[in-house]
């Protein structure tokens, strides 16, 4: 039969998508335009060629060719012609691999398998066209097992431009299979907050939501989860509050019997904790972020059995009735059932000899510490070698995902519909050649951390699409024989070092801080969760938003250091040789704190109480009399201030208030009151007693004498 050719259509579409499960979503073939996700403009029209399916063609249906143009321009692109040809000899090497990938011309010995015209694109848009390849094409019948080349070359008015990709063609005749696990990382993106909020919650876990998009990509497969235990944790604080979509989600997850293990909370930087504080942090707590009426036992609600393998807490509680029952720092983090632990995931690239080696020291009953590094971090797959799954370097029991094949992937994921085929077509190339390689020793894979996983789900299935492969579980990868590798140095970070050490004296201050609350956790419980929320993984992409973020917090340290301190006071005046001062203590905190009001003088002429106990209630200036007495003399006196802990801790700046002392004021004033009392008293008597001899004069005077009166 000749070579069939069919021009990218809606028919075409209506065609093959009942035979094309992934051919809805990985490509359009209308020539109509398509937004990109990515707005931003490039600057550069950029070509792909995405074989459908993976990549994989197996000669039992036609072979659809995606070929697009992304339009990075501010102007609009002409209409084009895109021609696709194919190697008729297969690339025997990861090494050849890799080189055509990265090449932009045709190779000697390709046949032309069909074209297809792209219709105008608009600026910021893509384009693309369908080429169907009938099964019994003669390009198609002569091609041997392997990996062969594809080469679009993309025409215009203007300028031609080329797209290398491959396509996989399957040994009938082979029954080997290699064993590779994939793992997925589940987690909710950048935060510089401790946990999750109930709207952002309500974002990820809707129908349209990240964390839901994860979960149907994971479903029905044998996908080993590495999973973020803030984002349970997020759910469960919120108690009868969490969102309806997030509790449906959890118990989704929950219900999902796929094995699993925890990543770091917050998915924090395991080597750079390892490396600079010598062992792994942790939340301390989370009650500061529940509400006693969110754990209120309802008594006309059905209870509700916990999993058989979910943590109880210890020692039992004791149920008061009408009383909360909060959960455990345990049950909060609860990943569901086939949770493997001591299994730490460092950022790809991060962990070198002596991280590993640090990370081994960690524990379990499940079994020895177990750490995922990628295989360009150990020697023998630097320059793209195939290493196993499992591996020993030293004491360190290890598990190392493929390089090349969890790159290809992880860019897949993040891609367009039009534009992921590309990848996920060199990711099947990849692990076809290294099972080929391995034979049946068991192959590791990552989709690795990335914000934006829109292709998901097609890098999932596409692992899974490799004719020479098998599913393996995590249990399985263990267990295999380890091969003995050498891990490699990892390269400095200096920037994210000094910024731990930042976050680390924030929190040794607010800790030294903390110690005038009754309950210090609802400072240092939030603080320790939003610093290792600030070390995760989401920020990686994102350099300039994390240090904004780091910036944010420390700013918000500050103003936390200096929400208690000594209200502003102005020059003072003590008359007399004792009198009580009165002082504010700003309070600027949601909680009542204690502190002590220390106060010393700077000259002996004035004797003040040293020590004030204050409970300073939230949100408000609390008054503080302190007791002050005058000794002999006058004169200026500074008062120096100073707030201070329980335990000693000087809390907020010192204040200085200048007090005039006038100690002599008071004898003068008593002595000028006696004066002035004496004086009345002697100008009374004195007007008293010539009253009286004028009374009596005047009595002796109206008296007839006896003389007269004979």
């Amino acid at each position: 039969m000749t070579r069939a050719l069919t021009v990218a259509a809606a028919v075409g579409a209506l065609v093959l998508a009942p035979l094309l499960p992934t051919a809805a979503v990985a490509a359009d073939p209308t020539p109509t335009p398509t937004p990109s996700s990515t707005p931003a403009l490039s600057g550069t029209v950029d070509t792909y060629v995405s074989p459908l399916r993976g990549g994989v063609f197996d000669g039992r249906q036609p072979l659809s060719i995606q070929v697009s143009v992304k339009n990075g321009t501010a102007y609009s692109l002409a209409e084009t012609t895109a021609t696709v040809r194919i190697g008729t000899s297969a690339i025997t090497s990861r090494g050849a691999l890799t080189t055509w990938l990265g090449s932009k011309g045709a190779i000697d010995g390709m046949a032309e398998l069909g074209t297809a015209t792209i219709a105008p694109v608009d600026s910021g848009l893509i384009g693309s066209a369908l080429v169907t390849v009938a099964d019994d094409d003669p390009a198609l019948a002569t091609l041997s097992p392997g990996v062969h080349p594809l080469l679009a070359t993309v025409k215009g008015p203007a300028a031609t431009r080329t797209a290398t990709s491959v396509l996989v063609v399957p040994d009938s005749d082979a029954t080997d299979r290699t064993p590779v696990g994939i793992v997925v990382p589940i987690t909710a993106g950048p935060l510089s907050a401790g946990l999750l909020t109930a709207d952002e919650l309500t974002t990820l876990t809707a129908l349209n939501g990240d964390l839901t998009a994860a979960l149907n990509a994971v479903a029905g497969t044998s996908v080993i989860l590495a999973i973020d235990p803030s984002i349970p944790a997020s759910i469960r604080v919120l108690g009868s509050a969490a969102p309806p979509s997030a509790t449906a989600w959890l118990e989704r997850l929950n219900m999902l019997p796929n094995e699993r293990f925890a990543l770091q909370f917050g998915d924090a930087d395991v080597a750079l904790q390892v490396d600079r504080l010598g062992a792994l942090t942790a939340p301390t707590t989370l009650q500061s972020y529940m509400r006693p009426e969110d754990f209120r036992p309802n008594p006309d609600a059905t209870p509700t059995e916990a999993p058989p393998d979910a943590p109880s807490p210890s020692p039992t509680p004791t149920v008061v009735p009408g009383q909360p029952v909060y959960p455990t720092l345990d049950q909060l983090e609860y990943l569901g059932p086939n949770t493997r632990g001591a299994v730490t995931w460092p950022f790809s690239g991060t962990a070198g000899a002596k991280t590993v080696q640090a990370l081994a020291a960690q524990k379990t009953d499940d079994g020895p510490a177990l750490t995922l590094i990628p295989s360009t971090s150990t020697t023998a797959g630097a320059h793209g070698g195939v290493v196993g799954a499992h591996a020993r370097a030293g004491k360190a029991d290890l598990l190392i995902y493929d390089s090349a094949v969890s790159a290809q992937l992880r860019t897949a994921s993040t891609l367009d519909p039009p534009l992921r085929g590309s990848s996920l077509a060199a990711a099947s190339a990849y692990l076809e050649l290294a099972a080929k390689a391995r034979g049946d020793h068991p192959l590791l894979v990552a989709v690795d951390r990335t914000t934006v996983r829109p292709g998901l789900s097609a890098a999932v299935t596409a692992v899974t699409r490799v004719p020479s492969t098998t599913a393996a579980t995590l249990a399985m990868l263990t267990s295999s024989s380890a091969q003995p590798v050498t891990v490699k140095d990892a390269a400095a970070r200096p920037l994210r070092t000094s910024t731990l050490a930042q976050l680390m004296d924030g929190e040794r201050d607010l800790m030294r801080f903390s110690s005038i609350l009754r309950d210090p956790t609802v400072l240092t419980g939030p603080e320790r969760a939003t610093i290792l929320q600030l070390l995760g993984g989401g920020w990686l992409e994102d350099d300039n938003g994390w240090a904004a973020a780091i910036a944010t917090h420390e700013q918000a340290t500050d103003t936390t250091l200096s929400s208690v301190t000594i209200a502003p006071s102005s020059p003072l005046n003590l008359a007399g040789s004792s009198a009580p001062l009165r002082f504010g203590v700003r309070n600027d905190l949601p909680w009542t704190v204690d502190v002590v009001l220390r106060a010393v003088p700077n000259d002996l002429r004035l004797e003040v109480q040293t020590t004030t106990p204050v409970e300073a209630q939230a949100s408000s200036t609390t008054r503080v009399t302190v007791p002050v007495r005058a000794q002999i003399g006058s004169g200026q006196v500074r008062l120096d201030l100073q707030l201070y802990s329980a335990t000693g801790v000087e809390i907020g700046d010192p204040q200085s208030v200048e007090l005039s002392v006038h100690a002599e004021w008071e004898t003068i004033g008593l002595t000028a009151l006696g004066v002035a009392i004496g004086g009345f008293l002697v100008v009374g008597l004195v007007r008293m007693i010539v009253g009286r001899r004028r009374r009596r004069g005047e009595a002796e005077a109206s008296i007839p004498s006896r003389k007269d009166d004979a």
